[in-house]
């Protein structure tokens, strides 16, 4: 086998928040990405609106250094994927890891392992990956670097890695000073030793391995990602296994289908910092982009056409979580000027990102204008449509549910890890909180500075709805992380919600004077002018059950005084709910109604009557 010693792939993993994107920020100023007068930001690899505005990263994305050694040897070049730290986008990181030869593993000097860093690290170990520790923020005030250090290699064994894999470099570094080190600090110091990320670069070099080949074999380039260029159209992201590829070669396409037919390779690009251009010839272990094939899939191979030989398609893990996505059915569909309503433009659009996305499916239901659209966890399918409805469709979105499995004649349901890191004094609380929603406890661990971590194992439908708890209960300051981790027999029922429904009666515009004596029924949604129809959902109730209120009453005129007089009660301000919000506030019998404009929570079934009697009919059969 022969290696390219000019070129080195690796894939950045770690917890979400634990400053992946940061250290390549990093890396891509002191490599040279930039030129002299580019505008800087922040997290330029996060280029999503979203993923600004979340601070995630939901797309793996690569982007290419050069790295000339200061040794004076000759310049590297450097291929850097980075990857989504939250477990919803898992099947990004696995095919980011399809990639490369190497990873980089971030962890947090104060956080340390958290459940995704425990997720991406068992796909690295699974897939015989060599592994650089890098602990990153070395300059809190709260650091502990030598207990991080010790839970690393404890995650390390517990995941089963052999002894090479845990005889891995440890760097430490501060990726918001660019600054990293070969010699461990003091707790919450910078280190001193070193003003740049070199060290770094120099480990990486050293541990990653030079991508290898056979020099006879026929070309294999495997597709592990698409994207879209509004000059060449789809755009196919390969890395070349075997063999080079050249720009207006014929090639075999081999698809999933295992068919195999002739095309001709119209654009060839290769990545420089965050540009795309174009190349000639590209050969093994190079990460490229071609343009072309507009059918091309995620998983598929292009080959030599005299001798083509597939390569294994990429597998993702079973989805956990449907949710069924439909046309907006509501009496306000179509108010908003250019939405996109029909049964066919969904439909479209959902296919649209079955394209791109592995992790996905769309099965079809009972209804026409309905799909089951089944992803890893509620934040990635929560995405999926906060994106919709940027693009102007308007959707009808229900409660999110578990997909279960048959196992050993069984139906078995997803179980995640939960940890949770909070002030000692809510422990009692959030026992109880997870206690109700059938989890248990594995783990505990008081760090004696008031602060304490828990770990649970907690089935996948219990976690629907528990992050607005938590926070109440530990007033905003827990945090709290889940990661799948089994399948284990069905638990039962769940009652998530303890508290009803303020279902709207009737079609109207909310007043303040039927708002001024409903707040004292419960917690209202829905501020004064908002247009209501029946059916919809406008509050909380403080009682269990659901009740039909009239919030469009108006004050009479009397002989007595006007029906705008001034009222010496104030109106609480409502309580806005965001998309995730509103899909966790669901209960079975209860959608969300997506609109560019708003985002509403709504019955099922808007008739008042008509659900009476099927909530009778319900009782009667049990």
């Amino acid at each position: 086998m022969q290696t390219r010693t000019d070129l080195r792939n690796v894939a950045i993993v770690a917890h979400v928040d634990h400053g992946k994107t940061t250290l390549v920020d990093a890396m891509l100023r002191q490599g040279g990405a930039f030129s002299a007068r580019a505008e800087l930001t922040d997290r330029v690899m996060d280029s999503g609106d979203l993923e600004r505005e979340k601070g995630i990263t939901i797309l793996a994305k690569n982007t290419a250094i050069t790295y000339a050694p200061a040794d004076g040897s000759d310049p590297v070049t450097i291929n850097i994927i980075d990857t989504p730290g939250h477990a919803d986008f898992g099947g990004e990181v696995e095919r980011g890891l399809t990639m490369v030869d190497g990873v980089v593993l971030l962890v947090d000097a104060s956080e340390g392992p958290l459940p995704q860093t425990r997720f991406v690290l068992r796909k690295a170990l699974k897939a015989r990956l060599p592994i650089i520790l890098v602990i990153n923020k070395v300059d809190r005030p709260d650091a502990r670097i030598a207990e991080v250090i010790d839970e690393t290699y404890e995650l390390f064994l517990d995941l089963d890695a052999d002894e090479q894999q845990i005889d891995f470099p440890i760097v430490y570094a501060c990726a918001r000073d660019g600054v990293a080190s070969l010699t461990k600090p003091e707790d919450g110091k910078v280190p001193d030793d070193s003003d740049s990320v070199e060290p770094l670069f120099r480990t990486l070099l050293d541990t990653i391995p030079a991508p290898a080949y056979d020099e006879g074999a026929p070309l294999q380039a495997h597709v592990t990602n698409l994207d879209a260029s509004p000059f060449l159209g789809r755009l196919a992201l390969c890395r070349v296994r075997q063999g080079e590829i050249r720009k207006g070669q014929s090639l075999a396409w081999c698809k999933t289908d295992g068919t195999i037919a002739n095309v001709r390779i119209a654009e060839l690009l290769m990545t420089y910092g965050l540009e795309r251009r174009p190349a000639e010839s590209a050969g093994p272990g190079d990460i490229i982009a071609i343009a072309g094939i507009p059918e091309i899939m995620i998983g598929e191979t292009l080959a030599d056409a005299e001798n083509p030989v597939a390569l294994p398609l990429i597998t993702v893990d079973e989805p956990a979580i449907s949710m069924v996505i439909g046309t907006n059915t509501s009496p306000l569909v179509g108010k908003v000027k250019g939405g996109k309503v029909t049964a066919r433009m969904v439909k479209d659009r959902l296919e649209k990102e079955l394209v791109g996305n592995v992790s996905l499916r769309v099965l079809p239901t009972e209804r026409p204008d309905a799909w089951e659209v089944q992803g890893r966890g509620e934040l990635a399918l929560a995405i999926l449509v906060e994106q919709m409805r940027r693009e102007s469709y308007e959707l009808t979105v229900g409660k999110p549910q578990v997909v279960t499995r048959e196992i050993d004649g069984k139906t078995c349901e997803p179980v995640e890890r939960l940890t949770i890191d909070a002030p000692e004094e809510y422990m009692g609380a959030i026992t109880q909180l997870l206690a109700t929603r059938k989890g248990r406890m594995e783990q505990y661990t008081n760090h004696n500075t008031g602060w304490i971590r828990m770990e649970w194992l907690i089935p996948a439908r219990g976690l629907i709805g528990f992050r607005t708890e938590f926070l109440t209960e530990t007033r905003g300051t827990g945090i709290a992380h889940h990661v799948f981790e089994t399948y284990e027999p069905w638990f039962g029922e769940l009652r998530t919600r303890n508290n009803g429904s303020l279902v709207a009666d009737r079609s109207g515009v909310v007043t303040p004077f039927a708002m001024l004596n409903l707040q004292e029924r419960g917690q209202l949604f829905v501020e004064p002018t908002t247009e209501v129809y029946e059916g919809m959902i406008v509050g909380e109730n403080s009682r269990a059950d659901d009740m039909d209120v009239n919030i469009t009453k108006e004050k009479k005129l009397t002989n007595m005084r006007s029906s705008t007089a001034d009222e010496t009660e104030k109106v609480i301000p409502p309580r806005r709910l965001s998309l995730e919000q509103a899909l966790e506030f669901c209960r079975d019998d209860e959608c969300v109604e997506v609109t560019p404009a708003a985002v509403r929570i709504r019955k099922v079934v808007l008739d008042a009557s008509q659900r009476a009697r099927l909530t009778a009919r319900r009782k009667h059969q049990s």
